[in-house]
């Protein structure tokens, strides 16, 4: 669609969206004084104005003459309270269209006696003691709107940055002496250009280094496009050490490919800039590549590949027959690869002796239901592997929900999420 045309669209659908709560708004207030409906009337299509008005503010003003926080904020003022209407105006349908039935049916047929009754039976009992189907249809319209509105405000200003420590033991039947019992932290996600506390960002990483893992490992995704929104941020996770080391992989994101660069040349030097924050922070980062773990003289393999997705967001830039060279006669091999799509396309297929694959890339929609054994998010529609532990014989694939986020601002349900791994003998 052409975007003039939708410039003056959606303001126009906003409208009518906004028309048609304020019909339930003026129901449930009808039994106020004049002066509070006013009040009432002036605050909501007051807010109407607001939001229009940044619409048109953000859509008019260059690119980069607003941070990138703050448009995604203006955008979440905006899109937040819409996105909680349309539930009320679901619900206002349902009276709508009984009404348009009531209609429909009183054309045929009116019985004159029966609403004589009715009419009766209304003006004999209290009005306290009653309440219209229309005016409990109307009350339920607005508290369905405000439920998501509380919820996602509160993912705003709570869950965005309510990290989780998840622990889990990976037993692994190949594993040497020497590493069993070795702990590893893993990070995911961070889309450091979506951050707006860097106090609480600095909270994870401290609760990250009190668990005192052996390695760390990070599985893409440092900025959401460009390499810089990462430069206010290399002092803080540059305090992710760990004795064997920090090991790091690119994700889809940090190619650049969702923003349009000046040329070819502007976009591959970004990710060369991408590359260069996590060299930067002490970071190994693994561009298919391997790395022999030697621990008490017994060794592993770990296996490092660039963004290969299969799914929704099917970036390839990664090469896994050139980074899994060379470690054919190690017992256990361990791979970071951003994309858990990457484990059902190629991983399990064609490398049955790569033990666990290390992913995040979805996070967990950043909304849902995560309470123990029972799991939902709309991820699950677009993703086999969305969420935690997953395994396949002897090969497993655990996907990280996630340090940070993009697009909306918080995280509902499905809170970030830093893993602590233990590997035992199995």
């Amino acid at each position: 669609m052409n975007r003039s045309v939708l410039f003056f669209i959606l303001p126009a659908i906003l409208l009518l969206i906004d028309w048609y709560v304020f019909q339930a708004v003026k129901t449930l207030s009808r039994s106020a004084t004049e002066g509070t409906q006013r009040i009432i009337a002036i605050a909501f299509w007051g807010f109407t104005a607001v939001s229009l008005l940044l619409y048109v503010i953000m859509q008019l003003l260059p690119p980069d003459s607003i941070s990138r926080n703050t448009r995604t904020f203006l955008w979440a003022f905006i899109a937040i309270p819409y996105f909680s209407k349309i539930f009320a105006v679901l619900i206002i349908l349902i009276d709508d269209i009984g009404r348009f039935f009531r209609w429909i049916v009183s054309l045929f047929y009116k019985p004159e006696v029966q609403e004589a009754v009715e009419d009766t039976t209304r003006k004999t009992m209290p009005a306290t003691d009653t309440i219209t189907r229309s005016d409990f249809l109307m009350k339920t319209a607005l508290v369905v709107g405000t439920v998501p509105l509380v919820g996602f405000t509160w993912g705003i200003l709570s869950g965005a940055h309510d990290y989780r420590i998840r622990r889990i033991k990976l037993p692994l039947k190949n594993l040497p002496s020497g590493f069993n019992g070795m702990t590893i932290a893993q990070i995911s996600d961070i889309h450091s250009g979506s951050f707006f506390n860097k106090t609480a960002v600095k909270g994870g990483v401290e609760m990250l280094l009190g668990q005192k893992p052996d390695m760390v490992f990070f599985t893409g995704d440092l900025v959401n496009s460009h390499a810089d929104e990462v430069n206010t941020y290399i002092d803080v996770f540059n305090k992710v050490k760990a004795p064997l080391g920090v090991y790091s992989t690119l994700g889809n994101h940090d190619y650049g490919k969702y923003v349009q660069w000046p040329s070819a040349q502007a976009e591959r030097q970004n990710v060369l800039n991408v590359i260069a924050a996590h060299k930067q922070m002490g970071w190994n980062i693994m561009l298919d590549e391997n790395k022999i773990l030697e621990q008490n003289g017994d060794k592993i393999a770990l296996i490092g590949v660039q963004n290969l997705g299969f799914g929704p967001a099917a970036l390839r830039a990664g090469d896994l027959a050139k980074a899994y060279k060379g470690t054919e006669d190690y017992p256990v091999k361990l791979l970071l690869s951003h994309d858990p799509t990457h484990w059902d396309a190629e991983v399990r297929p064609k490398y049955k002796d790569i033990d666990v694959q290390f992913s995040g890339h979805t996070h967990g929609a950043q909304f849902g239901v995560d309470l123990g054994d029972v799991k939902w998010s709309p991820a699950q529609y677009f993703y086999k592997q969305w969420a935690g532990l997953y395994q396949d014989g002897d090969q497993r694939l655990y996907v990280n929900r996630g340090y940070g986020y993009i697009g909306y601002p918080g995280r509902v349900g499905i809170l970030p999420e830093i893993t602590i791994f233990e590997l035992v003998k199995a």
